[in-house]
Parts: C-alpha cells; sequence; structure tokens
C-alpha cells in the first residue's frame, strides 16, 4: 500500500530549497557526499519528527514536534538528510547531515510500502534511548504534526538501533512500549534499596 506522507508546511520546504541553492550552506555542511553529489539534488519524502521524551508506566506520554526532516536525492539515492525547525520567525532550515539514519530510513519507508495497511510515515526520535524509529501512524487524516503513538501503530526501529532491540523489524506500540519503558526507567540506587 502507499504511504500517505504528510504534507510538509511549504516555508520549510522553502528554506530546504533555498540552503541546497546556497554555495555557502553547502561547503558549510559537514555532508560531504552532498558536497561532491554529480547531478541535481531534491529534497524529497518530508517526514514530521516527533521526540518522546518520557515513557511512562501507562505507555507514552504526548509526543512534541521539532522538525520536518526531508532526504536529499542525487540520482538513484538519498546522500543526506536537511532539517527544519521552528522558530519564533516560522520554519527554518537546521542543518544538512548523513550518516546511517538515512540509509536505514529508506530501507524502513521501502518495507513500510509492502505493507498491506496504509500508514502515515513520521519519524519518532528517543533521545533517553539513543533510538530513532519511523513511526508509522494508522489515522491517514491526522496532522502529521500532532498526536502521540496509538497503540495500534507500529514503531520500526532504524539502524543503529539500541542493543537488544532489532532494526528495521515492525513493531506495535503496545509491544515495544513495555520494553522501552523498561529501558528507560532508571535503576533505583543501592542505597535506596535498604
Amino acid at each position: 500500500m502507499p504511504l500517505h506522507v504528510p504534507p510538509a508546511p511549504a516555508p520549510a520546504l522553502r528554506s530546504v530549497l533555498t540552503a541546497l541553492g546556497s554555495p555557502t550552506a553547502l561547503r558549510e555542511a559537514r555532508t560531504p557526499s552532498l558536497r561532491t553529489a554529480q547531478g541535481s539534488v531534491t529534497p524529497e519524502l518530508p517526514l514530521p519528527v516527533h521526540v518522546l521524551d518520557e515513557i511512562t508506566a501507562a505507555g507514552a506520554s504526548a509526543t512534541r514536534l521539532t522538525g520536518w526532516r526531508f532526504l536529499i536525492r542525487c540520482q538513484e539515492r538519498a546522500v543526506a538528510a536537511a532539517e527544519t525547525r521552528l522558530t519564533p520567525d516560522g520554519w527554518a532550515f537546521s542543518h544538512f547531515f548523513e550518516g546511517p539514519y538515512i540509509a536505514s530510513t529508506e530501507r524502513a519507508l521501502r518495507q513500510a510500502e509492502t505493507m498491506q495497511q496504509p500508514y502515515q510515515p513520521r519519524l519518532l526520535s528517543v533521545p533517553g534511548l539513543y533510538m530513532l524509529t519511523l513511526w508509522l501512524h494508522g489515522d491517514l487524516t491526522a496532522d502529521g504534526a500532532t498526536g502521540h503513538p496509538a497503540a495500534t501503530d507500529l514503531l520500526v526501529p532504524l539502524a543503529p538501533a539500541p542493543p537488544g532491540i532489532a532494526a528495521h523489524r515492525p513493531h506495535r506500540v503496545a509491544e515495544l512500549l513495555p520494553v522501552l519503558t523498561h529501558r528507560a526507567t532508571p535503576a533505583p540506587l543501592l542505597g535506596q534499596l535498604a
């Protein structure tokens, strides 16, 4: 089934296009593959980036939108990504980057396109576990900038995933959150055990 990619705010896309057209922004980017790309580069697949700051025993707290990420494609593959963020003046380009999450995101999106149920793709970051997932939201009409993971949504950990969590294996939120809750809960201090 096709993925239903939510539309990015127009100012976010414009800021990425402006940065791609700026020799200074490209020269200062720490993305060798973007600086050496042969041919035209285009921003594609805008994904809202949500952060899950706290996981409670009851489940996920609400997420907060931190930006929009665009994969930057050159010819047949993504060579980098561009991140935008919301400022008091509106959406602004933040930075270009590359690394393992680019190829992992592409792989997870291709995997999601083969699923029977259509989804709205998002990215969900769990900073306490140094984890990034492709969040496949089941409500196709939802605003991509709001909400929290529903129990039936899927989370696909991107590589590199934390130890013991398989990358690219889809998990229902209801199944993965208890594992994440256990890992994110700090162990009691020895003095507190007495």
